[in-house]
């Protein structure tokens, strides 16, 4: 069982950045594959970036692209997403997940439900 609990969501101006925190409980962090997601009003969960096990191969949505980082730190057992630039549509609940196995392979990231559990989210705001 892992639980997740984000943090560093915000109001922010457009042009502005946030960096993202996600913390998991549990053993073995590394052996998870990791990823966040967001969610907008009205809208279905979107996929945002995705991180292997050791760190090494990241994913970034083309919606983003350029403009967020995703890494981690597995000693401390967190993921963060690192956003610039923002813009008023990048408002929206950002989730943190995690999915059993420590490979991104297959294209088996990209989904909300390829991934095993899900933090509670955070607001992330941005005005014009």
């Amino acid at each position: 069982q892992v639980q997740l609990v984000e943090s560093g969501g915000g109001l922010v101006q457009a042009g502005g950045s946030l960096r993202l925190s996600c913390a998991a409980s549990g053993r073995a962090f590394a052996y998870y594959a990791m990823g966040w997601f967001r969610q907008a009003p009205g809208k279905d969960r979107e996929f945002v970036a995705a991180i292997d096990g050791s760190g090494g191969f990241t994913y970034d949505s083309d919606s983003v692209k350029g403009r967020v980082t995703i890494s981690r730190d597995n000693a401390q057992n967190t993921v963060y997403l690192q956003m610039n630039s923002l813009k008023p549509e990048d408002t929206a609940v950002y989730y943190c997940a995690a999915k059993r196995g420590p490979v991104l392979h297959n294209n088996n990231f990209y989904l909300y439900t390829d991934y095993d559990y899900f933090g509670q989210g955070t607001q992330v705001t941005v005005s014009s």
